[in-house]
């Protein structure tokens, strides 16, 4: 890979990492609701998870959507059902007490599997591949997966960090249900482009 793609491929792994997405979003919600060091396996959840997705969509699932177009549209359906299913559950969210283990941040698995039904995640991992490994070397595809890999994780930490310091705001349980009820409407403004797309 020359050196001006390489720079080009890490201008549009660092603009869609941190750029408004749904990880990014729920990892601004963590970060608000538990705090930067609980919600460390969701970000490293997110950077490997998605790093894994990038390599397998470069060494076959690309021709997948090629050869069977309508999976692409179960895809989207199913991405779209679960992200409003999380935008309900962060809009719902309370604050977490000692002992209630029904709030508790996203774990490394569930972040890591997250990304198959996350639609930024397919545009971006889709276009990588497309675009800076399309010779489909396996040394160029793997390439691609660590860049993201090593540019999602500075990333995804701002805005995790951002959501803690939101916490010094967040002191009462109104102001909470506020946050936490703007969180969940994102989530799911995010997911309006792919219902258009799909339209």
């Amino acid at each position: 890979m020359s050196l001006e793609l390489l720079f080009g491929l890490i201008t549009f792994a660092l603009v869609s990492s941190i750029t408004p997405g749904p990880n990014n979003l729920m990892l601004m919600s963590s970060g608000a609701n538990f705090g930067f060091k609980r919600t460390l396996p969701h970000m490293f959840g997110v950077s490997l998870g998605f790093g894994l997705m990038v390599l397998l969509v470069g060494i076959g699932l690309i021709q997948v959507f090629s050869l069977y177009p309508v999976s692409y549209t179960v895809l989207k359906v199913t991405s779209v059902v679960y992200l409003l299913y999380l935008a309900f559950k962060i809009a719902t969210a309370t604050a977490p007490r000692n002992g209630d283990i029904a709030s508790k941040p996203m774990t490394f698995i569930q972040a890591a599997a997250f990304q198959w039904v996350n639609p930024k995640a397919w545009t971006m991992a889709l276009t990588s591949i497309s675009v800076y490994a399309s010779s489909a070397a396996m040394s160029s595809i793997i390439l691609v997966a660590v860049i993201f890999s090593l540019v999602n994780i500075p990333s995804v930490s701002v805005w995790a960090v951002l959501g803690q310091q939101l916490q010094r705001w967040l002191t009462n349980q109104r102001r909470l249900r506020i946050f936490n009820a703007s969180m969940g409407l994102l989530l799911v403004c995010s997911v309006l482009p792919v219902i258009y797309s799909s339209a």
